[in-house]
């Protein structure tokens, strides 16, 4: 038995003639995000044509990855499907980057107001 936890992935695509490989590019790329972590454990992807003629965007990628305690989303638009999908993984994986930075930061997260009950203040 490995210490590997499993990884639930989802892939809804709404494009006719999307390349066969993005879907399992976008899914190595978000397994490779849970290496030595154990907050993401799945991702949903979802990719859709816009169909209104006043846009310069063809196409939107929206990316829900399953993080502990909260989910992160990361939506991107752009003429081709691959870019859309780029910029929605790239903005998922920035966030949790900066999320798990500041877990490592203790001292710059916002005060819990611990300090202010140990000080008989008020707690809002």
């Amino acid at each position: 038995m490995t210490d590997e936890m499993p990884f639930e992935f989802e892939f809804h695509n709404e494009i006719d003639n999307l390349d066969d490989g993005l879907r399992d590019r976008a899914e190595e790329r978000l397994v490779r995000l849970t290496k030595g972590h154990q907050d993401l454990i799945g991702a949903s992807i979802s990719l859709e044509p816009l169909v209104r003629a006043e846009t310069v965007f063809l196409y939107r990628a929206r990316v829900v990855a399953y993080v502990r305690p909260r989910n992160i989303v990361g939506v991107e638009k752009a003429d081709t499907p691959e870019g859309a999908l780029k910029g929605a993984l790239d903005a998922v994986e920035r966030q949790l980057r900066a999320k798990r930075d500041a877990l490592h930061k203790p001292w710059e997260r916002p005060d819990s107001g611990r300090e202010a009950r140990e000080q008989g203040g008020e707690v809002e």
